[in-house]
């Protein structure tokens, strides 16, 4: 993980100079040669600063020591500024140990140093120093050095490391530690915490205890809470709260939500607002919103020609029903020849069905667990076609003791694709049974479950693959 790179600042001066701490570091006095290269500092002089420090170091002042560490680092002659920390460092000064471990690092890429270091920072009591220990044994693949760390961390208050404490936790399939580290983060004001907890009580079908962290997350103006508030009162056919809280998500560039906030209007039949929020995520590539808008602009505008428009954006970009209302426009129009080429080969329809809440969450759990530390997170609707594809195949059975067999059975499709279906949901409702999937992994086992609705009569969003 890249960090940007830290200069610190010097320590502050403790009292005034004066005529008598002048004459005590002429005379040797180590602590007021110190004091008095913090007054020079002060005012700007930095090479009188140094000349004292130097002095007052060389008498064993420590600080001092820290000092032109820093002077040095600020100046860019790095192999000094290593010099003097290490020097202070080797005392067990904690916070000179840290900027010898960040700077070895983040300057010269010595990674075994720079950990060593961090080591004795860390041990030195610096949360600091200790969460990036952590988080270089989880590059290491050190889960269970990095567990420890990011706990020293977190006991000195860092709520980030709480944060990652609660993931680790989750991608384990420990429960309660997840809970534990993610209530107490978000309990710190951690809002990000605050709503992976709520996620997770809402997999567990908790869904009160969701919206009261929904609701924590919110208050610092998170809009993927404000998001699932939203869907919270829709449910409840409470239309003008729902709106509220989806322009909240969508004014923070959320294009899912700016379609709601679109669909909310229409129920509200407030066609300004609905042009508005269609256009908004129409015009940023949102195929469903472009047709959406399309359909808005025709039915309360009466304007043919924008609707042509994006009905035409949203089937360039594969939107089924916008191919087919586009060609009929077309066609109406006279135009007959471009609608046949539309309307000869549309595109597939899509996976537009509803996934129950708590997979949903499970879906956006597992794709922040695999985005995190700059990782490519798995897609949240593919993951949630996964689950949902099995759950609508499933759900009429009584017994799913033998449930692969069943849709071997009905499918003809080869066992190993069907089980390995059945891994990665079981991976993905819980977490801890198998590492995460990979992207390769999921678009395999998508293909699988697009091939099993269209042998069971099952909407889908593409063709599927011949087995």
């Amino acid at each position: 993980m890249t960090v940007p790179v830290r200069v610190p600042s010097p320590r502050r001066s403790v009292s005034e100079a004066d005529a008598e701490l002048f004459a005590a570091a002429q005379d040797g006095d180590p602590q007021a040669a110190h004091r008095l290269g913090k007054l020079y500092a002060q005012r700007g002089d930095r090479s009188a600063a140094r000349h004292w420090w130097e002095r007052a170091a060389a008498g064993g002042n420590i600080d001092s020591t820290y000092n032109l560490g820093v002077w040095h680092e600020k100046h860019g002659s790095l192999d000094e500024a290593v010099s003097w920390y290490e020097l202070a460092a080797g005392t067990g000064d904690a916070e000179a140990a840290l900027n010898l471990a960040t700077l070895l690092l983040e300057q010269r890429g010595d990674l075994a140093g720079a950990r060593s270091w961090f080591e004795s920072a860390a041990r030195a009591g610096s949360g600091t120093a200790a969460r990036r220990l952590a988080l270089l044994c989880e590059d290491a693949g050190e889960i269970a050095s990095a567990r420890d760390w990011h706990r020293e961390a977190a006991g000195d208050g860092d709520l980030a490391s709480a944060h990652d404490l609660g993931f680790l936790a989750y991608s384990a399939g420990e429960d309660e530690e997840t809970v534990r580290w993610w209530e107490y983060a978000s309990r710190g004001g951690h809002a990000e915490s605050a709503y992976c907890l709520g996620l997770f009580l809402q997999a567990g079908r908790d869904p009160e205890g969701a919206e009261a962290y929904y609701r924590l997350a919110a208050k610092s103006e998170h809009a993927g809470a404000a998001s699932q508030l939203g869907g919270i009162a829709l449910s409840r056919r409470d239309l003008r709260t729902a709106l509220g809280w989806y322009e909240r998500a969508a004014n923070a560039g959320r294009l899912d939500d700016q379609r709601m906030a679109g669909f909310v209007c229409v129920e509200l039949n407030d066609s300004q607002g609905a042009s508005h929020w269609f256009g908004r995520a129409a015009a940023s590539g949102d195929a469903e919103s472009a047709y959406n808008f399309g359909l808005l602009l025709i039915a309360e505008f009466g304007d043919l020609a924008g609707g042509q428009h994006w009905f035409r954006q949203a089937a360039l970009a594969g939107h089924h029903r916008a191919t087919l209302e586009l060609g009929g426009l077309l066609s109406a129009a006279g135009q007959q020849q471009e609608a046949e080429r539309w309307l000869a080969d549309p595109p597939p329809p899509t996976w537009d069905r509803l996934a129950e809440p708590e997979l949903t969450a499970r879906a956006e759990l597992a794709s922040a667990a695999t985005g995190r530390r700059d990782g490519v997170p798995l897609p949240v609707p593919d993951l949630t076609e996964i689950l949902g594809t099995w759950d609508l195949m499933t759900r009429p059975l009584r017994d799913h003791a033998d449930v692969a067999v069943w849709l071997v059975e009905r499918s003809g499709l080869h066992q190993s694709a069907v089980d390995h279906l059945a891994s990665v949901r079981t991976t993905l409702l819980r977490p801890g049974t198998s590492p995460w999937p990979s992207a390769t992994e999921v678009e395999s086992v998508l293909t699988t479950a697009r091939a099993l609705r269209h042998r069971l009569n099952l909407p889908q969003r593409h063709p599927p693959l011949p087995c």
